[in-house]
C-alpha cells in the first residue's frame, strides 16, 4: 500500500465507521439482535481476510490469552450494545457523539492506572469534552430522549476506553486481525440468545444493512485500519479517525433529514478539538 492509497483507506475507515450508527437505525431490530447479526458477519469477513493473507486465527494462544480474548470481547458487546441503544434512543449524531467522550475516558483511565497525576493540559481536556456533551444534550431532563441518548452514548464511550486499556494489557503480539475475529467471536457467543428472536423476525431490506454493517463497516474498516497503519503514523491515523463524528452527522443529515442544530455543532466542535489535542499530545509524547 503506497503513501496516497493508506490516506484513502484510512479516510474510507473512517467513514465506515460513522456509518455505523447509519446502518444501527436503519435497521428495524433492538440493539441485541444487531450486535449479535454484526458480530456473525464480521466473523465470517475476518476469516477470509486471514485465509486470503495465510494468517493464523489460532497462533500464540494460550490458557491466558483466551481469558483475555474473551474478557475483551465481552467489553466489545457492551460497547456495541450500548451505542445502538443511544442510536435509537436520541439518533445517529448524538450517540455518536456521546460516543466521541473516549479521549476523556482513556486518559482518566490511563492515569488511574498508572497512577500518574493528572496535569492541567488534561484537566483541560476534560472540561472541553464535558462542555461539549453538555452543548450537544439538548436538556437537563432524564425524560428528554435527546439526553438520555448523550448519556447511552457516553456510556458506550467508556466501554470502549475500557477495551482500548485491556486491549494494551493482554493483546501482546497476537496479530491485529486475529483479536478482532476472536473478540466477535466472543461478541457473537454472548448476545446471540439475546438477539435470536429479533433476529428472526428480520425483513430482507434489514438482512442488507446487518451485513453491511458486518461486513464493511466492522470486517472491511478493521482490516483497512490496519493496512493503512504500515504506512502512516499513528498522529495522522488518529486525527483522521477523530473525524467519524463529521461523518456520522453528515450522513445522518442526508439520509434521514436529521440536521444538526448550531448548540450539537459547537458541541461537536468541542469534542472534536479535544479528540485532536489528545492525538497531538500522544505524538509528541512518544516523539519525545
Amino acid at each position: 500500500m503506497q503513501q496516497r492509497q493508506a490516506l484513502t483507506a484510512i479516510h474510507l475507515t473512517a467513514l465506515l465507521f460513522g456509518l455505523t450508527g447509519v446502518f444501527g437505525h436503519m435497521i428495524q431490530a433492538e440493539p441485541f439482535a444487531i450486535t449479535s447479526g454484526r458480530a456473525a458477519f464480521a466473523v465470517l469477513t475476518l476469516m477470509v481476510f486471514a485465509r486470503s493473507q495465510g494468517r493464523s486465527l489460532l497462533a500464540g494462544l494460550d490458557p491466558r490469552r483466551v481469558l483475555a480474548l474473551t474478557v475483551s470481547g465481552a467489553l466489545l458487546a457492551s460497547h456495541w450494545v450500548t451505542f445502538f441503544v443511544a442510536v435509537k434512543i436520541g439518533g445517529v449524531a448524538v450517540a455518536t457523539l456521546g460516543f466521541a467522550s473516549v479521549p476523556a475516558f482513556t486518559v482518566l483511565l490511563e492515569r488511574l492506572v498508572y497512577r500518574d497525576r493528572i496535569g492541567a493540559a488534561e484537566w483541560w481536556l476534560l472540561a472541553l469534552v464535558s462542555f461539549g456533551l453538555v452543548l450537544v444534550a439538548p436538556a437537563f431532563d432524564l425524560a428528554d430522549t435527546g439526553t438520555v441518548g448523550v448519556l447511552w452514548g457516553v456510556l458506550s464511550g467508556f466501554s470502549f476506553a475500557v477495551l482500548a486499556l485491556v486491549n494494551r494489557w493482554t493483546a501482546g503480539n497476537l496479530d491485529s486481525i486475529q483479536v478482532a475475529c476472536w473478540q466477535n467471536g466472543v461478541v457473537l457467543a454472548l448476545t446471540l440468545p439475546f438477539g435470536l428472536a429479533g433476529l428472526a423476525g428480520l425483513q430482507a431490506p434489514d438482512w442488507f444493512a446487518l451485513a453491511a454493517l458486518g461486513i464493511f463497516c466492522t470486517g472491511l474498516a478493521h482490516y483497512l485500519f490496519v493496512s493503512s497503519l504500515s504506512r502512516l503514523n499513528a498522529r495522522t491515523a488518529g486525527m483522521v479517525i477523530a473525524l467519524e463524528p463529521v461523518y456520522a452527522i453528515l450522513a445522518a443529515w442526508l439520509l434521514f433529514g436529521d440536521r444538526p442544530t448550531l448548540r450539537m455543532l459547537l458541541g461537536a466542535g468541542c469534542i472534536l478539538g479535544a479528540t485532536v489535542a489528545t492525538t497531538l499530545r500522544r505524538r509528541r509524547a512518544a516523539a519525545g
